[in-house]
């Protein structure tokens, strides 16, 4: 029984004895390889110091660039918690008026297609409405969220959808556009998980329905393909570190031990 157990390796222990000492296996035993190496980390510094200098560039124009942009969307909330503790209430109230004329606004230019001066006036509404009313905050994030789909900004909607989610946990209209805008970002477990909220808030909801049904297979069909993809290269790393020996991944095979899950590693002198 002794010798059964030293038999069987963990998954563990075989990737580390196929990938232990890669780089001087490949630097000692294929000199083409050491040559081709060396260019590429050549080329690899290259890289980094041509982007490196561009980006001084870049951050130069980007920093008027981000005045006017990205940083007319971002929201202060202490800066805006230091200013509620100076409102009465009669005033909070005249704000959050202020703020749902603003939204109303924002709405009719998002009908009109004006996207970003939807953005732009959805974002001053939310400078505006006071931090406690939650819920009409959550509007207009998922509103916000809205208009940045169309204007094309993907990443700021879902940010702008959990916000949210975060101040309406029951909000279905912000777990389907972001569970929509995980899917079209390839973020499928993300999305079959909103879609399976949505069914708690909705069971009759048919878009939530389908796509409970309609995710699962995609995403193991991926799962799958990552998986091949990861042996293909492991195999590749094997043969690698085997070729100055004469060997190859074919020469060992894996077999599975159907009562402990384990793997055991059968060497072949001559593979078929």
């Amino acid at each position: 029984m002794e010798k059964k157990s030293e038999y069987f390796l963990s998954n563990e222990e075989i990737i580390a004895d196929l990938t232990k000492d890669l780089e001087d296996s490949c630097i000692k035993d294929d000199p083409s390889t050491s040559v081709e190496s060396s260019k590429t980390k050549d080329q690899s510094h290259a890289d980094d110091e041509s982007e490196l200098k561009p980006s001084s560039k870049i951050d130069d124009k980007s920093d008027a660039k981000t005045s006017e942009s990205p940083s007319e969307f971002d929201i202060d909330e202490e800066r805006l918690k230091d200013r509620e503790l100076e409102l009465t209430e009669d005033e909070k109230q005249n704000l959050r008026s202020e703020a749902e004329a603003l939204k109303n606004e924002g709405n009719k230019l998002f009908l009109a297609s004006e996207f970003h001066n939807a953005m732009r006036t959805y974002t001053q509404a939310l400078l505006t409405c006071p931090l406690a009313f939650d819920k009409d905050r959550a509007i207009l994030y998922a509103n916000r969220a809205a208009a940045s789909i169309k204007h094309g900004e993907k990443d700021s909607a879902i940010v702008d959808c959990t916000k949210a989610i975060e101040l309406n946990s029951t909000y279905l209209k912000a777990y389907l556009r972001r569970a929509q805008l995980y899917e079209e970002t390839d973020k499928l477990d993300e999305s079959l998980a909103d879609f399976k909220k949505i069914l708690e808030l909705d069971p009759r909801h048919s878009e939530a329905n389908h796509a409970v049904r309609r995710l699962p297979p995609i995403i193991q069909e991926r799962n799958e393909k990552l998986k091949d993809e990861m042996l293909g290269k492991l195999k590749d790393l094997g043969n690698l570190i085997l070729k100055p020996f004469g060997l190859s991944t074919n020469n060992f095979n894996m077999e599975q031990d159907p009562a402990t899950g384990s793997y055991s590693v059968k060497f072949n002198q001559s593979p078929s």
